[in-house]
């Protein structure tokens, strides 16, 4: 059996979070907490480089989120199973039976779009907010168009109706979801072959919940900002994102569409490829001690 790769000197549990829902756990270190949360096509390693320098003074808390890696992954009953909505509040009862009613949360990708949903929804306990290389679910609908949306085919592909996408994706599993881990990394060195193995093990295990993540974000979550939006909520405590280039590429202003959001924050580019924690790890390390001491 091929053993799957661990964060070093983290301790890992099963945590309940929901009826029938448990997330895998990895908990390290002492001190204010902060809990990071993966990306696609990614678990929890993809922080294993961040987690380890933040727990020489933090409790860092890092998940497989639901859906994804070896947490629970629940059959799809509705648009609220994978809503973001529903992801954000596992995270929040996640921190609270692990002794936290506050904590910091970072989140890269999907688990940025989970983490912004517990900045809204959950403002009580986010003391400190970070999103890795995302924009919003409602603004990334909005600014996509034209032949510049066809690098979000994946987006399209993953909102129709439960059925194709699904068959498609298993048709070939490791070419789709490989083809992301080498298409959005600059440094092709940054994942090990034994984290890539990982990565596109646990993805061929998720396709159904993989892919109902995604479609929730084309439906509920989108309805979920709008609704947000329209009644004037921002995020209240202070907001570090960092994103790549790729917002001025594509012809808009992702710093303008985050401020929107978060009147207390700090937007910078990392220079680097889509996996940034990976590919960067001392960057985004400083931008969250950063973030913390504000």
């Amino acid at each position: 059996m091929t053993s799957t790769p661990a964060i070093a000197g983290f301790d890992y549990r099963r945590v309940p979070v929901a009826d029938g829902v448990s997330l895998n756990v990895a908990v390290a270190g002492a001190g204010s907490p902060i809990v990071l949360l993966h990306g696609f096509p990614q678990t929890h390693l993809m922080w294993r480089h961040v987690a380890a320098d933040l727990a020489a003074d933090h409790t860092v808390i890092c998940p497989d989120l639901r859906g994804y890696g070896a947490s629970d992954k629940p059959a799809e009953a509705g648009a609220a199973t994978y809503a973001k909505r529903t992801m954000a509040a596992d995270v929040v009862t996640l921190a609270r039976t692990l002794g936290h009613e506050r904590f910091a949360l970072a989140g890269h990708d999907r688990g940025a779009l989970v983490a912004f949903r517990a900045g809204l929804d959950h403002p009580a306990a986010i003391t400190h907010l970070a999103c890795l290389d995302v924009l919003p679910t409602l603004d990334m609908w909005e600014v996509m168009r034209g032949a510049g949306a066809a690098v979000g085919f994946h987006l399209y592909l993953m909102a129709q109706p439960p059925g194709l996408p699904e068959k498609m994706i298993a048709a070939s599993a490791d070419t789709f979801f490989g083809h992301f881990l080498d298409l959005w990394t600059g440094d092709s060195q940054a994942v090990p072959d034994d984290v890539r193995a990982a990565y596109l093990r646990a993805c061929r295990e998720a396709i159904p919940s993989i892919v109902a993540d995604y479609r929730a974000s084309a439906g509920i979550d989108a309805e979920h900002d709008r609704a947000d939006r329209e009644a004037g909520n921002r995020l209240r405590m202070p907001v570090t994102v960092l994103q790549q280039d790729w917002g001025a590429a594509l012809g808009y202003d992702a710093a303008a569409l985050w401020r929107a959001w978060a009147p207390d924050l700090r937007h910078e580019t990392v220079t680097c490829g889509h996996f940034m924690a990976e590919e960067a790890p001392a960057d985004i390390t400083k931008a969250l001690r950063a973030l913390l001491s504000r």
